[in-house]
């Protein structure tokens, strides 16, 4: 298998990140992650992350960063990334009533801040959650938005989790965008019962509307990588024909464990598979 580069989302670890980034820092880097990918910056300066980064020899590869900070600050917001280092930037929701309502302003807003983000050298991405596997005229919102807007544009970068969830096989949704993806997050999670996208109908037989059901009502949990539902062999096999570079592993909340010790387990994890 590809030796994959392997970095984790911050956010699976925010609390510790908040109480003593030095410190987190330190121990995902212990674990054998090499990358990582920002989702705030706890009052930090760019200048005093990129020291802490480089004092451990971490390198943020990637952000998640909201559309409206780059709309607000422009430039300033670019240069803050710049001195991270990042190499791509990726938009981590987008209201969805946007999408239905205001479709090409939407990816209008996407594409000028695509030219900003590009201007400094950084990659515009979009991840996605379940919520953009509902579809407009038939077709999958995310299908959509990647049709209407060019790859070196923006490039997906996918949540194995949420594809899965939404009805899609992840190995598969990778396959349809070979060689489009660069950075992936490996995602997992258990559920008594998928939740969205073609699992569902709206209307039943009758034509009454079909109330879905919430996460929980589905038994839903996120749970670190290689202990849920997911198939990571097949995941990453199609991650290594579709081009990808990066892996990196989220765990949005963690409530049977500390989230610093399921970084650790989904890091031993993909050990096994040599990465």
């Amino acid at each position: 298998m590809k030796k994959f580069k392997v970095g984790i989302q911050l956010y699976s670890i925010r609390e510790a990140m908040k109480k003593d980034m030095d410190a987190a820092l330190k121990a995902v880097k212990e674990m054998g992650y090499d990358y990582v990918e920002f989702a705030g910056y706890f009052d930090k300066s760019a200048e005093e992350i990129k020291a802490i980064l480089d004092k451990y020899g971490l390198e943020a590869i990637s952000v998640h960063q909201t559309i409206d900070l780059f709309e607000k600050d422009g430039k300033k917001a670019v240069d803050y990334l710049k001195t991270l280092g990042v190499k791509y930037c990726a938009f981590p929701h987008f209201n969805i009533d946007e999408f239905y309502n205001n479709w090409d302003e939407t990816i209008e807003r996407f594409k000028n801040v695509s030219k900003l983000l590009r201007e400094g050298g950084i990659q515009l991405m979009y991840h996605n959650h379940d919520s953009e596997f509902q579809k407009i005229n038939g077709e999958y919102i995310l299908d959509k938005l990647y049709s209407s807007i060019p790859n070196d544009m923006l490039m997906p970068q996918f949540d194995t989790c949420w594809i899965h969830y939404a009805g899609e096989n992840p190995a598969e949704y990778i396959q349809k965008y070979n060689g489009k993806i660069e950075v992936l997050h490996l995602k997992d999670f258990v559920c008594e019962k998928l939740g969205g996208g073609p699992v569902y109908a709206l209307i039943d037989e009758s034509g009454k509307e079909i109330k879905k059901s919430s996460r929980e009502e589905n038994g839903f949990k996120f749970v670190p990588v290689g202990s849920g539902i997911q198939d990571f062999p097949a995941i990453l096999k199609a991650a290594e024909a579709a081009g990808v570079a990066y892996v990196i592993v989220e765990q949005d909340a963690s409530v049977d464990r500390d989230p610093l010790d399921a970084a650790k387990m989904s890091r031993e994890y993909l050990k096994t598979l040599d990465l």
